[in-house]
């Protein structure tokens, strides 16, 4: 069975340090920032690391209908997915991931991008 990325780079605790990282620029984001203005950040930080190690062929697992219903009243645009994108690939290269691993994985998170996009550009 080949190796998913989650094990290649060390499971659950190296995916939780690449959150940490992508929520310290999201929280400096001209674009996102206000989105965890009034967030339980340790709280959030967990959900994320098992989306995204759910998505690099972690334990984790999410719904579709989960994802939608967490993001619906959120607002999110286009352009704040773009930015949310732009500052995981950021966080990934900060944590070694290989440039195939990146790709990989922002194209599984883009796969999402229907889901947890609730708004068109003005």
């Amino acid at each position: 069975m080949p190796q998913t990325i989650y094990e290649k780079y060390g499971g659950f605790s190296a995916i939780s340090r690449v959150v940490m990282t992508f929520y310290e620029l999201a929280l400096d984001s001209d674009q996102i920032g206000d989105y965890f203005a009034d967030v339980d950040m340790a709280r959030l930080i967990d959900h994320q690391t098992k989306f995204i190690s759910s998505l690099l062929g972690g334990p984790a697992s999410f719904s579709d209908d989960r994802l939608e219903a967490v993001h619906r009243a959120l607002g999110i645009s286009h352009e704040d997915f773009d930015e949310m994108g732009a500052l995981l690939k950021e966080a990934l290269e900060q944590h070694g991931l290989s440039e195939p691993d990146i790709r990989t994985t922002l194209s599984a998170i883009e796969g999402k991008r229907s889901i947890i996009v609730t708004r068109e550009a003005a």
